[in-house]
Protein backbone atom coordinates (compact mmCIF):
# COMPACT_ATOMS: atom_id res chain seq x y z
CA UNK A 1 0.00 0.00 0.00
CA UNK A 2 0.94 3.61 -0.49
CA UNK A 3 0.53 6.24 2.23
CA UNK A 4 -1.36 9.52 1.92
CA UNK A 5 0.78 12.07 3.76
CA UNK A 6 -0.35 15.65 4.39
CA UNK A 7 2.47 18.18 4.88
CA UNK A 8 1.49 21.67 5.90
CA UNK A 9 3.07 24.88 7.13
CA UNK A 10 0.77 26.43 9.73
CA UNK A 11 0.55 29.46 11.96
CA UNK A 12 -0.17 28.91 15.63
CA UNK A 13 -3.85 29.69 14.97
CA UNK A 14 -3.99 27.06 12.23
CA UNK A 15 -3.78 29.23 9.09
CA UNK A 16 -2.32 27.34 6.14
CA UNK A 17 -2.92 29.96 3.44
CA UNK A 18 -0.07 31.28 1.29
CA UNK A 19 3.00 30.65 3.44
CA UNK A 20 5.36 30.88 0.48
CA UNK A 21 4.72 34.19 -1.26
CA UNK A 22 2.79 37.45 -1.19
CA UNK A 23 0.84 36.60 -4.35
CA UNK A 24 0.52 32.86 -3.74
CA UNK A 25 -3.14 32.94 -2.69
CA UNK A 26 -4.95 36.27 -2.31
CA UNK A 27 -8.40 34.66 -2.01
CA UNK A 28 -10.79 36.55 0.29
CA UNK A 29 -8.36 39.48 0.38
CA UNK A 30 -5.66 37.56 2.28
CA UNK A 31 -2.86 40.07 2.92
CA UNK A 32 -0.30 37.98 4.80
CA UNK A 33 1.11 35.87 1.97
CA UNK A 34 4.71 34.84 2.51
CA UNK A 35 4.42 34.80 6.31
CA UNK A 36 6.73 31.77 6.53
CA UNK A 37 9.70 33.66 5.12
CA UNK A 38 10.02 35.93 8.15
CA UNK A 39 11.71 32.88 9.77
CA UNK A 40 15.04 31.18 9.07
CA UNK A 41 14.27 28.63 6.36
CA UNK A 42 17.50 26.60 6.42
CA UNK A 43 16.48 24.02 9.03
CA UNK A 44 12.96 23.66 7.65
CA UNK A 45 14.43 23.34 4.15
CA UNK A 46 16.61 20.43 5.23
CA UNK A 47 13.63 18.72 6.81
CA UNK A 48 11.44 19.21 3.74
CA UNK A 49 14.25 17.87 1.55
CA UNK A 50 14.39 14.74 3.69
CA UNK A 51 10.61 14.29 3.49
CA UNK A 52 10.43 14.96 -0.23
CA UNK A 53 13.07 12.31 -0.96
CA UNK A 54 10.28 9.82 -0.10
CA UNK A 55 7.66 11.37 -2.40
CA UNK A 56 6.33 8.97 -5.04
CA UNK A 57 3.45 11.18 -6.22
CA UNK A 58 1.67 14.47 -5.51
CA UNK A 59 -2.03 14.71 -4.70
CA UNK A 60 -3.34 18.25 -5.15
CA UNK A 61 -6.50 20.28 -5.21
CA UNK A 62 -7.05 22.54 -8.20
CA UNK A 63 -5.85 25.78 -6.59
CA UNK A 64 -2.66 24.22 -5.28
CA UNK A 65 -2.11 22.52 -8.63
CA UNK A 66 -2.35 25.92 -10.33
CA UNK A 67 0.19 27.40 -7.90
CA UNK A 68 2.59 24.47 -8.23
CA UNK A 69 2.32 24.14 -12.02
CA UNK A 70 3.09 27.86 -12.42
CA UNK A 71 6.13 27.62 -10.15
CA UNK A 72 7.71 24.17 -9.89
CA UNK A 73 6.27 23.31 -13.30
CA UNK A 74 8.18 26.10 -15.07
CA UNK A 75 11.26 26.72 -12.94
CA UNK A 76 14.74 25.71 -14.09
CA UNK A 77 15.58 22.09 -13.25
CA UNK A 78 19.27 23.04 -13.29
CA UNK A 79 18.89 25.64 -10.53
CA UNK A 80 21.18 25.22 -7.54
CA UNK A 81 19.94 23.81 -4.25
CA UNK A 82 16.39 22.95 -3.18
CA UNK A 83 14.70 24.85 -6.02
CA UNK A 84 16.35 22.68 -8.67
CA UNK A 85 16.05 19.50 -6.59
CA UNK A 86 12.32 19.90 -6.03
CA UNK A 87 11.67 21.09 -9.59
CA UNK A 88 13.28 17.93 -10.96
CA UNK A 89 11.38 15.73 -8.51
CA UNK A 90 8.00 17.34 -9.05
CA UNK A 91 8.34 17.26 -12.84
CA UNK A 92 9.02 13.53 -12.76
CA UNK A 93 6.54 12.15 -10.23
CA UNK A 94 2.87 11.68 -11.12
CA UNK A 95 0.58 14.52 -10.08
CA UNK A 96 -3.04 13.58 -9.27
CA UNK A 97 -5.44 16.51 -9.31
CA UNK A 98 -8.92 16.88 -7.83
CA UNK A 99 -10.92 19.39 -9.84
CA UNK A 100 -14.52 19.96 -10.86
CA UNK A 101 -13.58 22.54 -13.49
CA UNK A 102 -10.37 21.50 -15.25
CA UNK A 103 -10.64 19.29 -18.30
CA UNK A 104 -6.95 19.10 -19.19
CA UNK A 105 -3.65 19.58 -17.41
CA UNK A 106 -0.56 21.12 -18.95
CA UNK A 107 2.11 20.10 -16.43
CA UNK A 108 3.87 16.89 -17.44
CA UNK A 109 2.81 13.66 -15.70
CA UNK A 110 -0.41 15.25 -14.38
CA UNK A 111 -3.69 13.31 -14.18
CA UNK A 112 -7.25 14.33 -13.29
CA UNK A 113 -8.86 12.11 -10.65
CA UNK A 114 -12.34 12.25 -12.17
CA UNK A 115 -15.75 12.71 -10.55
CA UNK A 116 -15.34 10.27 -7.64
CA UNK A 117 -12.22 11.64 -5.96
CA UNK A 118 -12.42 9.51 -2.76
CA UNK A 119 -12.68 6.30 -4.79
CA UNK A 120 -9.82 7.35 -7.05
CA UNK A 121 -7.61 8.21 -4.07
CA UNK A 122 -8.51 4.95 -2.33
CA UNK A 123 -7.41 3.15 -5.50
CA UNK A 124 -4.09 5.00 -5.55
CA UNK A 125 -3.57 4.23 -1.88
CA UNK A 126 -4.15 0.52 -2.47
CA UNK A 127 -1.38 0.36 -5.08
CA UNK A 128 2.15 -0.61 -4.04
CA UNK A 129 4.38 2.41 -3.54
CA UNK A 130 5.64 4.97 -1.10
CA UNK A 131 4.33 8.31 0.04
CA UNK A 132 1.72 10.24 -1.89
CA UNK A 133 2.26 13.82 -0.78
CA UNK A 134 -0.50 16.38 -0.21
CA UNK A 135 0.56 20.04 -0.02
CA UNK A 136 -1.88 22.92 0.52
CA UNK A 137 -5.26 21.73 -0.78
CA UNK A 138 -7.29 22.35 2.38
CA UNK A 139 -10.63 21.53 0.70
CA UNK A 140 -9.25 18.26 -0.66
CA UNK A 141 -7.74 17.36 2.73
CA UNK A 142 -11.11 17.82 4.42
CA UNK A 143 -12.73 15.50 1.86
CA UNK A 144 -9.98 12.90 2.30
CA UNK A 145 -10.41 13.03 6.08
CA UNK A 146 -14.16 12.52 5.71
CA UNK A 147 -13.35 9.23 3.94
CA UNK A 148 -10.55 8.21 6.35
CA UNK A 149 -7.93 8.35 3.60
CA UNK A 150 -5.15 10.25 5.39
CA UNK A 151 -2.41 8.14 6.93
CA UNK A 152 -0.17 10.85 8.33
CA UNK A 153 -0.05 14.58 9.02
CA UNK A 154 3.30 16.40 9.14
CA UNK A 155 2.65 19.82 10.59
CA UNK A 156 5.25 22.59 10.69
CA UNK A 157 3.81 25.13 13.13
CA UNK A 158 5.24 28.64 13.32
CA UNK A 159 4.89 30.81 16.47
CA UNK A 160 2.79 33.37 14.64
CA UNK A 161 -0.89 34.33 14.98
CA UNK A 162 -2.48 35.88 11.89
CA UNK A 163 -6.15 35.80 12.88
CA UNK A 164 -7.53 35.35 9.37
CA UNK A 165 -7.15 32.98 6.43
CA UNK A 166 -7.80 29.38 5.43
CA UNK A 167 -7.31 26.90 8.21
CA UNK A 168 -6.25 23.31 7.79
CA UNK A 169 -8.75 22.12 10.39
CA UNK A 170 -11.66 24.37 9.52
CA UNK A 171 -15.18 24.34 10.97
CA UNK A 172 -16.86 21.08 10.04
CA UNK A 173 -13.63 19.10 9.74
CA UNK A 174 -14.43 15.48 10.62
CA UNK A 175 -13.70 14.11 14.07
CA UNK A 176 -10.25 12.54 13.84
CA UNK A 177 -8.35 10.77 16.61
CA UNK A 178 -4.60 10.96 15.99
CA UNK A 179 -1.47 9.72 17.74
CA UNK A 180 1.69 11.80 18.04
CA UNK A 181 4.50 9.89 16.32
CA UNK A 182 7.26 12.51 16.52
CA UNK A 183 7.79 16.10 17.60
CA UNK A 184 10.75 18.44 17.61
CA UNK A 185 11.38 22.12 18.07
CA UNK A 186 13.54 23.94 15.55
CA UNK A 187 15.41 27.21 15.89
CA UNK A 188 13.10 30.18 16.17
CA UNK A 189 10.41 28.18 17.98
CA UNK A 190 9.04 26.32 14.94
CA UNK A 191 7.50 23.02 16.09
CA UNK A 192 7.40 20.04 13.73
CA UNK A 193 4.96 17.31 14.68
CA UNK A 194 3.99 14.09 12.94
CA UNK A 195 0.61 12.53 13.68
CA UNK A 196 -0.74 9.19 12.54
CA UNK A 197 -4.15 7.60 12.77
CA UNK A 198 -4.72 6.43 16.36
CA UNK A 199 -5.31 2.71 16.79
Amino acid sequence: MSSIVVQTFLTLDGVAQAPGGSEEDREDGFEHGGWQFTYDMAEVGELVGEWESKTEALLLGRKTYDIFSNSWGVWDEDAEGPEGDLTRLYNRVPKYVASRTLTELGWQNSHLLGDDVPAAVAGLRDEPGGEIRVWGSTVLIKSLAEHDLIDEYRLVVYPLVIGTGKRLFSDGFPFSRLALADSRTLDGGVVVSTYRRAT
